[in-house]
């Protein structure tokens, strides 16, 4: 408008829920794992410039985020719980099957770790996103769902929680803290391909609860708790089922042995990004499928 005159534009309505360009989620819908339910700007980001440098608006990449409703120092220390509890949970699975001759079994350990995230997401979903797992912030990142400007901060607490988790669990169960070391009992190339499917597995089901007003958003914490037993009922005793580069990390560094480690934090950082991105293409658009799914909250 020139001049400061005239009728204001018309507001054109917003685009659909769920389809690029739109927020992940209305405003009152609070599900887990996705940074705002608002996707990211998709303005270039660089070069770096304000107003002052000509040319009209600011095409800033770090600044241009939604602010965040939750204080970030709230969302780290949600996030250091939430791991901690995850990693003492699915780690002291193996270490107790260990130290009574197989007491937990296969079945055992998968709940500990699926019930673990179940509950995690449902508890604090709604603080941090309930991440957990570096693997999965990165792809968010990549995909716009989450600023990479919160990554490291992110990453720096799952790491120190995975590590204090480990050595309070080595404090507890000495000697036993070696159970507990996800390596793999299959070749390298075996296990690697492993992680990285089942880690495809997962993230595919995190992107759908997370980022699609079509699926069913209230029921992410059973979905992806039950995405993760099942992963570990057919990866856990040929790879460790790590999904998680925090889950071998801090464990690793509690019991001294760090075996091929850098296939756990390799393999699920690439298969979470494939899993993201392949749901990301198969996301149904604007106009097809079912109407998008009215809002709703876990606070109900």
């Amino acid at each position: 408008m020139e001049g400061g005159d005239g009728p204001t534009p018309p507001v054109s309505a917003p685009a659909t829920p769920g389809t690029p360009g739109a927020p992940l989620f209305t405003s009152l819908r609070v599900d887990s794992l996705s940074y705002e339910r608002k996707s990211m700007p998709r303005g270039k980001c660089m070069p770096l410039c304000a107003p002052s440098c000509g040319g009209g608006a600011s095409n800033t990449c770090f600044t241009d985020f939604p602010s965040p409703d939750v204080s970030l120092t709230r969302k780290l220390g949600a996030e250091f719980v939430g791991t901690f509890i995850l990693i003492f949970a699915a780690t002291a699975g193996p270490i107790v099957n260990e130290k009574y001759a197989g007491s937990e079994t296969l079945i055992g350990n998968a709940a500990c770790a699926g019930l673990a995230v179940m509950i995690i997401i449902l508890s604090t979903g709604h603080i941090s996103g309930a991440h957990l797992n570096p693997s999965l912030t990165i792809a968010f990142a990549a995909l716009r769902h989450f600023p990479w400007a919160q990554v490291p901060a992110y990453i720096l607490a799952q790491v120190s929680a995975s590590i204090c988790a480990s050595f309070a669990l080595k404090g507890v169960f000495h000697p036993f803290m070696s159970g507990g070391v996800t390596v793999p009992s299959v070749s390298t190339g075996q296990a690697f391909a492993l992680e990285f499917l089942i880690t495809f597995n997962l993230l595919f089901v995190v992107t759908a609860v997370a980022t699609d007003t079509r699926a069913v958003g209230e029921l992410a914490g059973i979905a992806v708790g039950a995405t993760v037993m099942l992963n570990i009922l057919v990866a856990g005793p040929s790879s460790g089922a790590s999904m998680n580069p925090v889950r071998t990390l801090g464990p690793a560094v509690a019991a001294g042995n760090y075996k091929v480690i850098w296939l756990y934090l390799l393999a699920p950082t690439l298969g979470a990004l494939a899993g993201a991105g392949v749901y990301t293409l198969v996301k149904l658009q604007a106009g097809e499928g079912e109407e998008p799914r009215p809002a709703r909250s876990f606070r109900r």
